[in-house]
């Protein structure tokens, strides 16, 4: 979701599972990426899991 350069102002906030940021940063990030505005109070409750899962090292083109 985060992709592109200068996204250190987001945070995780492990106990919520969800992408965090002040409003104003959010605000700039929506304003160029238009599809990610739907993710800005959206929890991910399975994202531990999916890393487990899908992680650099776990996932690859290989059957």
């Amino acid at each position: 979701m985060l992709s592109g350069k200068d996204n250190s102002d987001f945070g995780w906030d492990e106990y919520r599972q969800l992408v965090v940021a002040e409003d104003a940063v959010w605000n700039s990030y929506i304003s160029s990426h238009k599809e990610a505005g739907q993710f800005r109070h959206c929890s991910f409750p399975y994202y531990d899991q999916l890393t487990t899962i899908y992680a650099k090292d776990r996932a690859t083109r290989n059957a």
